[in-house]
């Protein structure tokens, strides 16, 4: 776990470094969820009506952004080489690449979805619910642009595949998460679609990192 932890602190080192990438996923999520009034009216009760499923499309856009670059720069100075060899398997190199993305992209965006939400007329009662949603949602979808970036490393046009690999996977995720704050507006528990989150983040816990080994190992032969 030291060797985990290690490759973790040092991405996270990297990620702050260059932080101008963060501020763009943050900027990016609140601008261009921002224009969906101007293309639909200033109407507060269908906005407020859409607003969480603009807010969860908007995240999983946003997580995309820097996704093609979670192994490709370590690819091309043969980092990537060196964490193959180390005693560090590569399912947990996977795993810390992953976690790193997620503290780099999700929390963020978590922070600033109220304001989204308060820029598509969202009722505050559901702000709470709608965090609660993107906390379940934000992992899956590191996790699963995570395999994305993997299966696309060093493939031409990468950020193009990788967009049409990845994004019919987050279908299924957006869906719950918006059903969670759907049933809460109407008054219906949101444990279900919130259950199944977590067994779709727990699902994607025990796979992922696997699959994004084997595509790696792939990739360095």
């Amino acid at each position: 776990m030291n060797a985990f932890s290690a490759l973790l602190r040092r991405d996270l080192r990297l990620g702050f470094r260059q932080g101008i990438d963060a501020l763009v996923v943050v900027l990016f999520f609140l601008a261009a969820g921002a224009l969906f009034p101007f293309a639909l009216g200033p109407e507060p009760q269908l906005l407020a009506r859409i607003a969480a499923g603009i807010v969860m499309a908007m995240a999983a856009l946003a997580s995309l952004l820097s996704l093609d670059r979670l192994f490709a720069t370590d690819l091309e100075d043969g980092s990537l080489d060196a964490l193959a060899l180390s005693p560090l398997s590569l399912e947990l190199v996977a795993l810390a690449k992953v976690l790193s993305h997620w503290l780099m992209t999700g929390l963020p965006l978590l922070v600033a979805a109220p304001v989204l939400g308060l820029l598509l007329n969202l009722p505050t009662a559901l702000y709470p619910i709608l965090l609660l949603s993107l906390l379940a949602v934000t992992p899956a979808l590191s996790l699963l642009g995570g395999l994305g970036a993997a299966l696309t490393l060093g493939a031409r046009r990468g950020g193009l595949l990788l967009a049409f690999v990845i994004l019919p996977l987050f279908i299924p995720i957006l869906i719950l998460g918006m059903g969670a704050v759907s049933a809460s507006a109407q008054g219906t528990s949101p444990a279900t679609a919130l259950e199944l989150l977590l067994a779709l983040d727990l699902a994607c816990l025990a796979l992922v990192p696997w699959a994004m080994a084997m595509a790696l190992r792939q990739v360095l032969r």
